[in-house]
């Protein structure tokens, strides 16, 4: 057999089909077991090596398995033979029937294909692991998916796998997704992906099959108390407060007014939107009982003959950012400046801090250095005096406005400032305001509630303190609503709702 074996190689090797075919499989099994006891060893961890692994080698030596018989019949054509008349010419009958070299090649097919399957089902299991991973996700197609990637390690959900909330459970949803993957190869490679990514995605599964997983009804808070602590543009930043207590509820469906109300298995909230983005509603259903109550939108834009789908409304409808949150500008500001990564000593810290941001750059490199010189050049010519006595300050807000520019502008994929709304809150026409606005009307003409206090009550606004009950309003005040609704609130003797 192993005299049989030898002659197989040395006719492969008489055309360069068969040797590369040998020499394709002999390296890549080589080079695999090698980078396996790499990794074990700690030595590797880069997912781009990852890559060679765990997609490149076991390709190659599929590759090489399929030219090496290619390469024995192009040797046999060559000489004209079959596999026993070649070993009739070298081996006489008395020395083949002794040492068995007549027999067919059976058992040395079956070695080496038992061989052939560990080595591509041990390939195969690894790659599959290895793209379940984060780091594949965001490494892999590095422009592409480097702003996802870089947002989800500053997210809540950092622990959390990409595949848990992206791809479905089962072989169906396992052959979806990677047939999905190489269609996102194939769009890589040949600059065929928008920027920015479109969202929201469309194929993602389910929430109750995801969200739900971890954050299930019972564990929903009943309220929770948030303060939103903004700056002012003045010399100082001077601090103010928002305080609200959210009414979130348990998503049991128990009680209107709350916020998990509309994922409750109890009701159903469904609605079209006039396109893709869903940030315009055509129609909105409330399911009341067994009927569907219907608010449509009477100024609705840009409908289409065949809008999209009904779309039952559940926990990414307002959670569309849960892990790939980008910030807004003065958000991600006022969030520095309370922690304190800006000094507040500088003045008009935010003033000259949002000017720096907000100035449009070609790429980061040059993002980079603008920033700086925007810094440097505002407190060169509006404070002399702070940019001498306070360097360190001023170097410390160049570094966190280069951190926050970094994190949520990506020129490259074309996403800017507020590229990616979020849908938390109401701030415009986004978050709850695209379904909760005087807009959208039943047959009655009455609107979906859009007040204020529906879903929250207000214990500070705009204050100086964190908490504070604002007194009864003045003649002056313009907007006496906000003021009546807090004196009777609070003021009053009334009870939170």
């Amino acid at each position: 057999m192993i005299e049989r074996f030898r002659l197989f190689l040395r006719g492969v090797s008489t055309n360069w089909t068969g040797t590369l075919g040998v020499a394709l499989t002999t390296s890549a099994f080589l080079m695999f077991v090698f980078m396996e006891l790499l990794r074990i060893a700690g030595v590797v961890t880069n997912s781009y090596v990852g890559l060679i692994t765990y997609m490149a080698l076991p390709a190659l030596f599929l590759l090489g398995l399929i030219l090496i018989p290619l390469g024995w019949l192009r040797f046999r054509r060559a000489v004209g033979k079959t596999t026993d008349e070649l070993l009739a010419d070298r081996f006489p009958e008395e020395m083949r029937r002794s040492r068995g070299l007549g027999s067919n090649l059976l058992g040395i097919v079956a070695l080496l294909t038992v061989v052939n399957i560990l080595f591509i089902g041990v390939g195969g299991a690894r790659m599959l692991h290895f793209m379940d991973e984060p780091e594949f996700c965001g490494t892999a197609c590095h422009e592409v998916m480097n702003p996802e990637w870089t947002t989800y390690q500053d997210s809540p959900h950092a622990h959390v796998r990409c595949v848990d909330c992206h791809v479905g459970e089962g072989a169906g949803a396992l052959l979806d997704a990677k047939l999905n993957g190489l269609w996102q190869v194939v769009s890589s490679t040949f600059d065929l992906y928008e920027r920015p990514i479109p969202t929201p995605v469309h194929n993602l599964r389910p929430a109750r099959e995801t969200c739900e997983t971890c954050h299930w009804p019972e564990k929903f808070y009943g309220d929770r108390i948030k303060t939103i602590e903004s700056f002012a543009l003045d010399e100082a930043s001077t601090p103010s407060y928002t305080t609200l207590a959210l009414k979130v509820g348990s998503g049991t469906g128990e009680a209107r007014g709350t916020i998990h109300w509309h994922i409750a298995s109890e009701n159903e909230v469904r609605y079209q939107a006039t396109d893709e983005t869903r940030l315009e509603m055509s129609w909105v259903e409330v399911r009341r009982g067994e009927d569907y109550h219907r608010y449509t939108n009477r100024r609705a834009t840009g409908i289409h003959e065949e809008p999209p789908e009904t779309r039952a409304m559940d926990c990414v409808d307002c959670h569309n950012r849960a892990t790939h949150i980008y910030q807004d500008p003065e958000d991600a500001l006022d969030a520095a400046l309370a922690a304190g990564r800006i000094d507040r000593g500088l003045p008009f810290a935010k003033k000259a801090a949002l000017g720096a941001l907000l100035a449009r750059y070609p790429d980061g490199d040059a993002a980079h250095e603008g920033i700086a010189d925007a810094v440097r050049g505002h407190y060169r010519r509006e404070a002399p005096d702070a940019a001498i006595s306070q360097p360190d300050a001023v170097d410390g807000m160049i570094a966190t406005l280069r951190e926050i520019h970094a994190r949520n502008v990506h020129p490259g994929m074309n996403i800017h400032w507020n590229s990616y709304p979020s849908h938390l809150g109401h701030e415009g026409r986004t978050g709850c305001a695209r379904c909760h606005n005087p807009d959208l009307v039943d047959e009655a003409g009455r609107a979906i509630p859009h007040d204020c206090t529906l879903c929250h009550s207000i214990l500070a606004y705009d204050s100086e303190t964190p908490f504070r009950f604002l007194e009864p309003p003045v003649e002056t005040d313009p907007d006496r609503k906000m003021h009546t609704y807090l004196r009777d609130e609070f003021v009053g003797g009334a009870s939170p709702r």
